[in-house]
């Protein structure tokens, strides 16, 4: 049942690998150079999709075909605009991603709808910077946000705002922070300290721990000793379902951690895969996710249309396209420029409301959940505008 950890010199593969994703090391974001292209009115616009097809890996391939399908769905919804969606394989590599982007601007294309990963997404947005055309990345590494490339994955800033507010809410206001020491690991503790100094929270401490079964063992004493000692509501752990969450969950308990007393809250989703919500340490535990009723339709429509499950990031793509084609309909020659993408009032997708930061990072409407007897139940509901709940 519980999920083994690798050595510290073996990267972190599968579920873990794609949903943190993209966490990978980048360079300094690109300013935008030059003008956004300029839209010709009731012409198709160009939008080139950059996925990660090409590298021969399966689940590359898999993860590309999905982005597509989802993109083509998301235009067949739109009503009276136009895309000609052109789609480059990026191998995953950052020098193909930065080749592939060139050749879509040369072709014509008006905007860049991914990659992927995160150096590839830096090195698309580098390649076109001095063109004027936005990147609207599927990453979620908010270092390679800025200039003309966009973050369109769930970032770590925006649900530990969420969940810390919501915590501080429910009075749960001491917040110890777990972290693995890794790169996601520590983007995530930062997050998390940050959403607390904004909040009415207050920081009960932050532990860290080697990314290794023994010491996820090894630390599970300290961290019990820190909550047994007064003053922490609440754990706010970084660790997700491939690597720490589940050896955390079945420690801390047997340590002495009363998940009734001391919230459990989690920076990852809890509910992939679903095997997860049967572990008896999360019970109780809090975690942030889209708005659910919105993204089952899209994967109800998603399995009609294709006859499959889409990836767990595919409604990125649609989202996407979503945002592109609300700001073509306007009509507007610069729709596509910077200040058009970070409109306030932002956008609706399949994952519910999202708009775009000048910065490069993305704020989403997210519920809270909780795990109650195995099940994923919404305890504060995703808000439908920007200014309501959790914002």
């Amino acid at each position: 049942m519980f999920a083994k950890l690798r050595s510290p010199r073996n990267p972190v593969l599968k579920v873990g690998a794609m949903l943190s994703a993209l966490w990978l090391a980048a360079c300094t974001p690109g300013t935008s150079g030059g003008p956004a292209p300029r839209l010709s009115s009731g012409e198709a616009v160009p939008v080139a999709l950059l996925v990660p097809g090409g590298s021969g890996a399966t689940g590359d391939e898999t993860l590309a075909k999905s982005l597509r399908q989802a993109a083509e769905l998301a235009i067949s919804d739109l009503d009276g605009v136009k895309i000609d969606l052109r789609v480059y394989n990026t191998g995953g590599s950052p020098a193909q991603a930065a080749e592939a982007a060139t050749q879509a601007v040369d072709a014509g294309a008006k905007i860049i709808l991914g990659p992927v990963f995160a150096e590839a997404a830096n090195a698309a947005g580098l390649a076109v910077a001095d063109r004027g055309v936005n990147v609207l990345s599927f990453s979620n590494n908010t270092d390679i946000a800025g200039g003309n490339v966009f973050v369109l994955g769930p970032t770590f800033p925006n649900t530990a705002n969420r969940l810390v507010s919501y915590a501080a809410a429910q009075g749960k206001r001491r917040i110890l922070t777990v972290s693995d020491q890794t790169t996601a690991g520590e983007i995530g503790a930062r997050a998390i300290q940050t959403a607390i100094s904004r909040s009415g929270a207050s920081n009960a401490g932050q532990i860290s721990y080697p990314f290794s079964q023994q010491d996820v063992t090894n630390v599970a004493p300290q961290i019990a000793a820190k909550v047994q000692g007064g003053g922490v509501d609440a754990l706010f752990l970084t660790a997700d379902t491939a690597g720490a969450l589940p050896l955390l969950a079945q420690l801390l308990p047997q340590q002495g951690v009363d998940p009734a007393q001391t919230k459990f809250i989690g920076l990852t989703r809890w509910d992939i895969p679903p095997a997860t919500l049967a572990l008896p340490g999360l019970q109780g535990g809090w975690f942030a996710l889209p708005d659910p009723n919105l993204n089952t339709r899209f994967k109800a429509r998603y399995e009609t249309a294709f006859g499959s499950a889409p990836h767990p990031i595919a409604g990125l793509a649609y989202d996407g396209i979503a945002a592109i084609g609300a700001l073509v309909k306007s009509g507007h020659a610069d729709a596509l420029s910077r200040n058009a993408l970070t409109q306030p009032a932002g956008f609706v997708g399949v994952n519910g409301i999202f708009r775009l930061r000048p910065d490069g990072s993305n704020e989403r409407g997210l519920a809270v959940a909780e795990i109650r007897n195995n099940q994923v139940v919404v305890i504060d509901p995703a808000p439908r505008s920007f200014g309501g709940a959790g914002f």
